[in-house]
């Protein structure tokens, strides 16, 4: 397999060439778009090419530039802006799929596995009508029966166009859910556009959405396409659906039953050929019973229900993702590692896991990068972790009076790192004191013969 990569900064192809290293794919450089046809002539057709966008780059050298190399393939852009005129051009050229630098070495790994894996061939038409009993489907990790009916829901829902809703737990892998839908449906080829609810501002969310004309209020400076402009013939993915205010649910759905929408500013009505896949991790029934989601809009996005089991519910897989999350992340550092020790796994295995498959992987990360030999142990795997009990300890909001000050911190701190899943460096931020501050409680607690008992509720 061979991934092309255009890079000025050579930052992104250094990441590139780390995540291939165990793969046995290779991967070739440009420096600038202007290489990129006496790359692709003494190279030939890459597997997938991967742009970082300059901001020097003009978008229509941008999108000329792949034309006149007459690649077709997949395409990954890592841009400053989701809407800017760079990925505009490129969602015109196909099987694009433009990521925000802040989450692009996440999104770009993710890429690269999909293709490495085979899951989606380039140039693939065929859909197959059963999806694989392996310990991967397009970089969804786990063979047990839960995760393998998700599979089997993602074939059934993926050659139609019906309006897909992903519900579940944060960090239970929903977002890899919707892009597996797009990559096995026949709008492979189309651009995929994710709109996170959470990350943009709610003063800005109607014109990521619906965009704007050129004048249409202050500080619209020049005209901006939205996200279905953007997806147009594609996918739209919106991350987090519940964040959206009542008066952008009914615009939303205004759009989705008529299929058109009008830029802020503008007065003419533009069509938009969409499939949209949503997430939330809020049962949206219970939303629309307190009156805080539409019951309308409800019934358009929820076509077709896809509900994502917690990891708790399907232990079975912690073994296959321990050692996917090893492999992909001792490559990374640099690491030979063969595997987990038995009795780590068996903690593992036990643990309640609240932030599911993503703190997992901040979990492994973590022991990759403290492990000295071929396999992770339990030493390396929990060393830098609070016990498990004491991250087990339910939530604590009130405290008996009397109870000693050093314990009410104790309790605090804990809970706190049992909300954030674990994460150290979050939780530090969360309680204001510094991240070794927080490592010097930790340690003193767990001399503590109380930190290995649950607190009183």
């Amino acid at each position: 397999m061979l991934v092309t990569v255009v890079d000025h900064t050579r930052i992104v192809s250094r990441s590139v060439h780390r995540a291939l290293a165990s793969t046995g794919a290779r991967a070739v450089v440009a420096g600038s778009l202007r290489e990129l046809p006496l790359l692709f002539e003494a190279s030939g057709q890459p597997d997938l090419l991967v742009i970082n966008v300059s901001e020097h780059v003009h978008d229509w050298e941008l999108a000329a530039q792949v034309r006149r190399c007459d690649y077709r393939g997949r395409i990954i852009a890592l841009v400053d802006d989701l809407f800017d005129a760079s990925a505009r051009a490129l969602t015109q050229l196909g099987a694009v799929e433009c990521i925000v630098r802040p989450s692009a070495v996440a999104a770009l790994e993710d890429m690269l596995q999909r293709v490495i894996l085979g899951s989606v061939p380039p140039g693939s038409t065929a859909i197959s009508p059963n999806p694989p009993k392996s310990a991967s489907f397009h970089g969804i990790v786990g063979r047990s029966p839960k995760l393998l009916e998700i599979f089997s829901r993602i074939e059934k829902v993926a050659s139609g166009d019906a309006n897909v809703c992903i519900c579940g737990e944060s960090g239970t892998g929903k977002e890899l859910i919707a892009r597996a839908i797009h990559y096995v449906s026949p709008r492979r080829d189309r651009p995929l556009i994710t709109l996170d609810c959470t990350t943009i501002p709610e003063g800005l969310m109607e014109s990521h959405v619906l965009g704007h004309v050129k004048g249409a209020f202050t500080g619209a400076v020049e005209h901006r396409e939205g996200v279905f402009a953007l997806a147009h013939t594609g996918t739209l993915f919106i991350d987090e659906l519940c964040e959206l205010n009542p008066v952008l649910q009914g615009k939303l759905l205004r759009v989705i039953q008529n299929r058109e929408f009008v830029p802020i500013g503008g007065t003419k009505p533009k069509r938009t050929d969409v499939r949209i896949i949503t997430a939330t991790n809020k049962d949206l029934k219970h939303e629309v019973e307190k009156g805080t989601f539409r019951e309308d809009l409800y019934y358009r996005v929820a076509v077709f229900m896809i509900n994502v089991p917690p990891l708790r519910e399907r232990r079975e897989d912690i073994p296959s993702l321990v050692d996917y999350f090893t492999q992909k992340l001792a490559a990374l550092y640099g690491k030979a590692i063969a595997g987990v020790d038995s009795r780590a796994l068996k903690r593992l295995e036990d643990m309640p896991w609240p932030g599911n498959v993503r703190q997992l992987e901040n979990f492994v990360e973590q022991a990759v990068v403290l492990a000295e030999g071929d396999t992770l142990t339990e030493l390396e795997l929990f060393a830098s972790h609070v016990s498990t009990r004491a991250l087990d300890v339910p939530p604590v909001t009130t405290f008996e009076p009397g109870l000693p000050l050093s314990e009410v911190e104790r309790r605090h701190i804990l809970n706190t790192l049992r909300k954030v899943g674990g994460n150290r460096t979050e939780a530090a931020r969360q309680l204001g004191i510094s991240i070794r501050s927080l490592h010097y409680k930790l340690k003193e607690y767990s001399a503590d013969p109380h930190s290995s008992r649950e607190s009183p509720r």
